[in-house]
């Protein structure tokens, strides 16, 4: 049986150039703890932690348990970034929408 969120796990951490022990320690976890995740088979993560993982590699909690593939990597990413966007201040949201509207003005 594949261990589905082990692998979303070591890919999201590599492609974003993280170790075991970095990511551990950017998430109060323990670098055995990070490769358990990653290589036992069920994983048995608690809710905190797998926040803390999914907020480090840049993805939403939905995603990396997702078994069945429904949710897009690109859309856990997106979601993610959404989250991040909706708790800035207001004066960095209303720059960061002049930003876009740039890119329009460019077409």
């Amino acid at each position: 049986m594949a261990n589905v969120l082990g692998d979303k796990i070591r890919e999201r951490r590599k492609k974003r150039g993280l170790t075991l022990d970095k990511l551990a320690e950017l998430t109060g976890s323990s670098k055995s703890y990070i490769w358990e995740l990653e290589n036992k088979n069920p994983p048995r993560p608690s809710a905190e932690k797998l926040s803390k993982i999914a907020e480090q590699l840049g993805v939403t909690i939905e995603y990396l348990l997702d078994t069945k593939n429904e949710v897009k990597a690109e859309d856990a990413v997106d979601a993610e970034f959404y989250r991040k966007y909706r708790s800035l201040p207001d004066e960095t949201r209303e720059k960061i929408r002049k930003i876009t509207d740039m890119w329009d003005d460019d077409e």
